[in-house]
């Protein structure tokens, strides 16, 4: 049994139905992400875990404890929300100290613990400033350290990082996922950023409409989707229809259009069953582009570049082979392949993923 357990949750507002039958267990100590578009119940899901919304059915466990019917300020929970929730008038050392005077902590001891919070955010010199007087990074930190100074049995995070421009946003993840490590709290972090819930976590829970769509390790989700939906969310995909004509030991063979027959092995085909309608999930950056087609141990065609979307250290292309277009994602080493080149597209079977069609 996990930290958290969820069993058979159901959220609904009214009519609306916002979680849909969702059981989950987040590991002790793991950093478990939420991901999905907006409206996926990913945020939902949190708020029931918090003791802010009631589940409508199923069973919430926390460490081994139903906490259906126990009220947030009893559930021992540190909680991040987007806008961080600061108290303007309050110094950043009352800020951090709050919930600790709520649970009746000795003076000197909540004086030891925010000077502990403080350091671990590497604010430690900002305890007697107002939020007011902070940048959003800094208030960012703030709010962590008002969560975790409490020593929860479980961390909440709803998009804590949306608020924060571009690159203070990846420093902040990288400092965030590094204080969760060293403090080992058991953290549930809600985003609908693919790339932050693939740098930060252990766990990546994928929803779509009030449902888990998949639950594994970032590298599984990311390389072995196990629904369309999650090929399409998590970065940029191919994905070609076509049939599996056999399944074995080997793997799946599939036919589509543009490379004809490609061998998927097993391990990257672990949802289709066997013969019939089947999808090859070629990722963006998988989808090499060359100028004259490769030796051997890989599969070509011929393509056209439509479209050329410089991003600095690589570039997407947009491609035309027959009546399909394909994107590809590849670093460039001199110069991008200018709009009208004609190009070989290369890829391995191992870098594909197959699914039932």
């Amino acid at each position: 049994m996990g930290a958290v357990n969820l069993n058979n949750i159901v959220k609904r507002f009214g009519t609306f139905t916002a979680v849909e039958k969702t059981s989950m267990d987040i590991p002790e100590g793991s950093f478990t992400t939420l991901l999905g578009p907006s409206g996926c119940g990913k945020t939902t899901t949190l708020r029931m875990i918090a003791g802010l919304l009631d589940p409508t059915e199923g069973e919430i466990i926390i460490n081994g404890k139903r906490v259906n019917d126990v009220p947030i300020h009893k559930r021992n929970l540190g909680l991040v929300f987007q806008n961080y929730a600061l108290f303007p008038h309050k110094t950043v050392a009352e800020n951090v100290a709050f919930g600790l005077r709520y649970r009746n902590v000795a003076k000197s001891e909540i004086a030891r613990r925010v000077k502990e919070a403080l350091e671990l955010v590497q604010l430690p010199h900002l305890g007697n400033r107002y939020p007011k007087a902070l940048s959003g990074g800094q208030q960012q930190r703030i709010a962590l350290a008002r969560a975790i100074v409490i020593e929860p049995d479980v961390l909440l995070l709803d998009e804590p990082l949306s608020a924060l421009d571009a690159n203070l946003r990846e420093d902040m993840r990288v400092e965030l996922k590094n204080i969760q490590a060293r403090i080992g709290v058991t953290t549930v972090f809600v985003t609908h950023d693919q790339s932050e819930a693939l740098a930060m976590s252990d766990q990546i829970v994928v929803m779509s409409n009030g449902r888990v769509e998949q639950v594994g390790a970032p590298q599984e989700v990311y390389n072995t989707p196990a629904s369309e939906f999650v090929a399409r969310f998590l970065g940029a995909s191919n994905i070609l229809d076509g049939r599996c004509l056999s399944r074995g030991g080997e793997g799946a063979v599939l036919e589509v259009p543009v490379f004809g027959q490609i061998t998927v092995p097993s391990a990257k085909a672990p949802h289709l069953a066997g013969e019939g309608a089947a999808k090859l999930v070629i990722r963006a950056e998988k989808l090499l582009l060359r100028d004259s087609p490769p030796e051997g141990g890989a599969f070509s065609a011929p393509a056209t570049v439509e479209t050329v979307d410089y991003q600095g250290q690589s570039v997407r292309y947009f491609v035309r082979a027959g009546d399909m277009q394909l994107q590809a994602i590849n670093m460039i080493d001199d110069r991008p392949f200018p709009a009208g080149a004609q190009v070989h597209m290369t890829l391995r079977p191992q870098d594909c993923a197959a699914l039932p069609g």
